[in-house]
């Protein structure tokens, strides 16, 4: 089975799965093809993380393939604040704007995939994607809606006007949109190999244009830092195992912070967030103090590794404890009601974000499971387009509060928080999920609502979804919670800020799981596009 965000991606990965391929081999096949027709969400030079389960050692690996930071290379910013929302970011010091050029991750991770478990020729896995460079694709609403939200950051450059406004405006709803730049690298790619992004001559134009634009990065800097494979972040809860991303990576640590928290706080005794106050609460309490305390993590090959503190019970319960003893003793309705307004959900916005990237599940019929994200976050030289992949960059800054943060020394790999999550029953997985949007606070609350309140994966995905407490006492959650709970918080001292009722920056869940009886499930959630099917 399979789901992804979009029903070429999925038809890519069965396809490939029905020819023989192994779960990683579709993976590959669904990435290098969803950076084809989801240009909106990820591409060939941003990054790609991905756990693993082999089903014939057993083992599960994690792969974190995110681009880095050139060591000794100063930050490279080309476009300038104020570009679109990619540029809506606070400008680094003495840069002009955001965000930075950083060198690739996608191809150096699709490499190390292949080299460690593909089954089937690699210029079979890359068939999907040329045929649909060189047809086109269907522009779909969600993707002309978003690409509309973010194109002005590649208008300012002229490879991003020539790729993304050829006749002088975005491709519309409904239209067959085909790049034939784009289908030239596909076909350099089938032919030639991952080497073709890495050394071969998509690498030496890569390396031209940051050259020409002042960057002074060199060939040899695309595979200074190889993609890292390790055996992920492993912690406990309620009789599960729960596998996901290590540091630098912060989702796994985030997790266990926050629902080690709801536990101490008996939140099932509580209520769920969706229904009571007092609960929403309390997550979105626990969602900032993760948030806090996950600043302080870094890559431990370079800094001291914070994981067994970060998620020791004692200071675990000290969070708790904490937030039970700080909440109010009286009503505070009438103070939010005389400087706030009147507490309830009234009208709702589009939250002001770009949320790009693009996840993947896939199970064979071996038993080998993938959990893999492929984005346009983190890799290429920012506004550019080179042989028809265009290019973000990195939104890291030194700062405790980023959610990415990198260094131009040790050679270290950024810190993020991606979503790549297994849970396992007696050793073996029985449900992964990933999203792409806010994936440090929607993760715990998904995992929440299946290992804490019993909730089925898909309705555990469309149950609605909180950001953190923010520090003027705001908690923004979609705005399909009733009266009473915006009326509870209210009580509490906090104003509800109305998100959309479903808001695609909360992400939407690409899930796969194993029923008692051995048959597999997938589904995709409500929040964006995607499609899920099997055979």
């Amino acid at each position: 089975m399979a789901s992804s965000q979009h029903p070429i991606v999925t038809d890519t990965m069965l396809d490939t799965l029905r020819a023989g391929g192994s779960a990683v081999d579709a993976a590959i096949a669904g990435c290098l093809v969803q950076a084809v027709v989801q240009q909106d969400m990820t591409n060939h030079a941003g990054t790609v993380s991905a756990l693993v389960h082999d089903a014939a050692t057993g083992e599960i690996l994690e792969l974190n393939s995110m681009g880095t930071l050139v060591p000794g290379l100063a930050p490279f910013a080309p476009v300038p604040a104020g570009k679109g929302l990619y540029t809506a970011a606070q400008a680094l010091p003495g840069i002009p704007g955001m965000p930075r050029a950083v060198i690739p991750g996608f191809m150096p991770g699709m490499q190390a995939l292949f080299e460690r478990f593909a089954t089937l020729p690699w210029a079979r896995l890359c068939e999907s994607a040329v045929r649909w460079a060189e047809e086109g694709h269907v522009v779909t609403s969600f993707e002309h809606w978003v690409m509309a939200q973010t194109v002005d950051f590649f208008l300012y450059t002229e490879s991003g006007r020539r790729h993304f406004a050829p006749a002088g405006h975005l491709p519309q709803v409904g239209d067959q949109w085909a790049s034939p730049d784009l289908a030239e690298t596909m076909r350099r790619l089938a032919e030639e190999g991952p080497d073709y992004f890495l050394t071969g001559r998509w690498a030496q134009e890569f390396v031209q244009r940051g050259n020409d634009l002042g960057w002074k990065v060199r060939l040899e800097h695309l595979t200074a830092i190889p993609p890292r494979w390790a055996s992920g972040h492993r912690w406990e809860h309620n009789g599960h195992t729960v596998v996901q991303q290590s540091a630098p990576e912060r989702q796994g640590i985030f997790c266990q912070i926050v629902l080690g928290i709801l536990d101490e706080l008996d939140i099932t005794s509580v209520g769920h967030w969706s229904q009571n106050a007092e609960a929403l609460y309390y997550l979105a309490h626990a969602l900032r103090r993760a948030t806090l305390e996950t600043g302080l993590v870094n890559d431990p090959t370079v800094f001291g590794d914070t994981t067994a503190v970060l998620t020791s019970m004692p200071l675990i319960k000290g969070f708790a404890d904490i937030l039970r003893t700080a909440k109010t003793k009286i009503d505070l309705t009438e103070h939010v009601r005389l400087t706030r307004g009147f507490p309830a959900m009234a009208s709702s916005g589009a939250s002001k974000q770009p949320a790009g990237s693009c996840e993947l599940t896939v199970i064979d019929g071996h038993g080998n499971w993938v959990q893999m994200m492929n984005t346009l976050q983190s890799g290429g030289i920012p506004g550019e387009v080179v042989g028809g992949v265009p290019m973000v960059g990195s939104h890291a800054m030194n700062s405790l509060a980023s959610p990415i943060e990198g260094w131009v020394t040790g050679g270290g790999r950024m810190r993020s928080i991606l979503s790549n999550t297994m849970i396992l029953r007696d050793g073996t997985p029985w449900l992964s999920l990933g999203s792409p949007g806010n994936v440090h606070c929607t993760v715990p609350q998904v995992l929440s609502n299946i290992l804490d309140f019993g909730m089925a994966p898909y309705d555990a995905d469309d149950a609605p979804r909180c950001l953190p407490y923010e520090d003027d006492h705001t908690i923004s959650v979609e705005s399909r919670v009733g009266p009473e709970v915006t009326a509870g918080l209210a009580r509490l001292g906090v104003l509800a800020n109305p998100l959309p009722a479903y808001d695609y920056h909360m992400g939407t869940y690409q899930m796969g799981w194993r029923a008692e009886d051995g048959t597999l499930s997938a589904c995709t959630g409500p929040r964006r596009e995607g499609l899920a099917d099997g055979f």
